[in-house]
């Protein structure tokens, strides 16, 4: 299963510069994952400074 980021986003990017595989991009009011592209290696959980993504 894909991670998630949550409405606690605060779409400051961090996120998306981490992603080895691009799969982070801006959504509407917060970032967003492709579930298709994710392979859940955690590199963006580990530097979102809000803890929003599981």
């Amino acid at each position: 299963m894909a991670l998630v980021i949550s409405d606690g986003c605060v779409s400051c990017g961090a996120c998306a510069g981490e992603c080895p595989v691009g799969a982070i991009s801006e959504g509407d009011g917060k970032y967003e994952i492709n579930p298709d592209m994710c392979v859940e290696c955690g590199a963006c959980a580990a530097t979102c400074p809000t803890g929003s993504i599981s």
